[in-house]
């Protein structure tokens, strides 16, 4: 493998006169400006596009295959080995690479709320509004833990540092590289800002839970009495509007530790999806986009400068990046007490999932691992019906470790704290998508405000015979044929068809974890194609 002939220390870089380090918000919007990476939207937020990756590239994600690591690593197509050789030569080159710029940027802050188990980190960009985004996106320090700062673990990102293939071992010009010997993330090839934060969270993933902490993809939020609910979801379940409640405290809206102490939020912000945004659906979100807020992708007018977030010219992926200061009903800092609640989201396109059961500790640590929703038809290119989509523990591309540590790790707390988790299903009812109709949103918010004020902890329930779950006869605010998705069916036999399809599809999944116990195993749906 060709390299640099000769190195270059980190340490110089970060002491040359091109280092900028720690600038303010205002500077930052002023360096994007100036640079030219980014425009002035209406209400003062920065507007950047990401060229031709406006998302993540799970397919040049790799994990340095390292001593320390090598065995503990989940390997495959999520976790992709990489040499230490071929890092070493990349880290390199894209230190000389930066080396050649007027300017680069450094922000200094910390991944994790919780001062006891907090991650203090480096990031350092090519781009002024990476920086930016940095910036909002992780726990701002004080001028006291600025002076103190010992960085546990570096970005670098070098948007337009290409990687040749033939001679840099990698599948093409982008790389999104993690040494946890080096303790560095290396990004190159792609100016999607998002890579930086979902890097950070996959290192906390593999960290976390080596100290006993339960790392999380979820929402986070505590009521008036102090009870704390954890909302887990995919894409497109509802996990951010069902979180967003007036009557609770928002503690964070994606990445959460669960330690002895309790909750925390691992980052400083929010970086919430804009597509169709409105101020009736999501007045926070769309109250947060303002000055020191960088939006991704968003389509503008050209001579107002205002959003369209209807449009999807660049990408449906549009994207906002805020801190959480930005919103006004928040827990700061970003911690509160063990969880009384556990949510798991689904949007059920295929409509006979129950809107709302009960599950235990087994059935959450098997839901949990199987990490199930469904794509409609017209979200992608190909999809023409709907299609059941399974992400291990609600976040499988961020996850290093094999997925069972995580279920037992949840089990363990589930038992611990006593916490009650629901399983509830946001998609479709009285038929599949395209037949049916999307759950009433007014009914899912009952359901969950039942849930979270234990209206359900004592209600009689009803076995489903197919998905083995417990359905509350009845809920508050909620007519009880809703509650039993049989009942809202033309056909009951097309039901019962529909639903022994998507149990194989749990059970077929579910073959792939080949850890997880017996007990857990069999708290899943009842196959009859077997």
């Amino acid at each position: 493998m060709k390299s640099v002939e000769h190195t270059i220390d980190l340490n110089t870089l970060l002491n040359s006169d091109k280092l900028k380090n720690n600038l303010s918000v205002p500077q930052l919007v002023e360096k994007t400006l100036a640079r030219n990476e980014g425009v002035l939207t209406s209400t003062g937020a920065i507007r950047a596009t990401t060229g031709k990756y406006t998302g993540r590239s799970p397919e040049d994600k790799y994990i340095v295959e390292e001593e320390s690591t090598k065995d503990k690593i989940d390997w495959g197509t999520v976790n992709q080995p990489i040499s230490q050789d071929v890092f070493d030569s990349l880290y390199n080159k894209v230190l000389h690479y930066l080396n050649e710029k007027e300017e680069i940027f450094r922000f200094q802050g910390f991944a994790g709320a919780d001062k006891k188990y907090r991650l203090p980190i480096q990031v350092i960009n090519e781009y002024a509004w990476h920086n930016l985004f940095v910036h909002q996106l992780f726990i701002r320090p004080n001028e006291l833990e600025i002076q103190e700062h010992d960085p546990g673990f570096t970005v670098i990102s070098a948007p337009n540092f290409k990687a040749d293939p033939e001679i840099d071992g990698t599948k093409s010009e982008t790389f999104i590289m993690v040494s946890f010997e080096r303790k560095t993330v290396l990004i190159g090839g792609t100016e999607y800002a998002g890579e930086m934060k979902k890097s950070i969270f996959s290192v906390m993933n593999f960290m976390l839970p080596e100290r006993d902490i339960l790392s999380m993809h979820c929402s986070a939020n505590v009521g008036q009495e102090g009870d704390v609910a954890l909302f887990f979801g995919l894409s497109g379940t509802g996990k951010t509007t069902l979180s967003a409640d007036p009557n609770r405290r928002l503690i964070g809206d994606d990445e959460h530790g669960w330690s002895n102490n309790g909750v925390f939020n691992i980052e400083g912000g929010c970086y919430a999806k804009c597509i169709n945004l409105s101020y009736e659906k999501e007045p926070q979100i769309w109250d947060a986009i303002r000055f020191g807020s960088v939006l991704e992708n968003v389509i503008l007018d050209d001579e107002t400068r205002e959003a369209d977030y209807d449009a999807s010219d660049l990408t449906e992926n549009t994207r906002a990046a805020y801190p959480l200061q930005a919103i006004d009903n928040i827990v700061d800092p970003s911690i509160a007490g063990h969880p009384n609640t556990i949510i798991f989201l689904t949007a059920d396109a295929f409509g006979v999932l129950p809107p709302i059961s009960k599950l235990t500790k087994e059935q959450a640590m098997y839901h949990f691992i199987s990490g199930y929703t469904s794509k409609l038809a017209g979200t992608e290119r190909g999809i023409t019906e709907p299609q059941a989509t399974f992400s291990t523990c609600f976040g499988s591309p961020f996850l290093p470790l094999p997925a069972d540590r995580y279920a037992e790790m949840l089990g363990e707390k589930i038992d611990q704290y006593n916490a009650q988790v629901y399983l509830v299903n946001t998609g479709w009812t009285g038929g599949s998508y395209g037949e049916g109709q999307r759950m009433n949103l007014s009914y899912t918010r009952a359901m969950v405000r039942a849930a979270l004020e234990g209206d359900l902890n004592n209600v009689e329930t009803i076995t489903d015979p197919i998905f083995n779950l417990e359905i509350p006869a009845h809920c508050p605010g909620v007519p009880d044929e809703v509650l039993q998705p049989k009942k809202t069916w033309n056909d009951g036999d097309v039901y019962d068809q529909k639903a022994k399809d998507l149990a194989h599809k749990f059970n077929v999944n579910f073959k792939s974890f080949p850890g997880a116990s017996e007990a857990i195993r069999q708290a899943g749906p009842i196959d009859t194609e077997e």
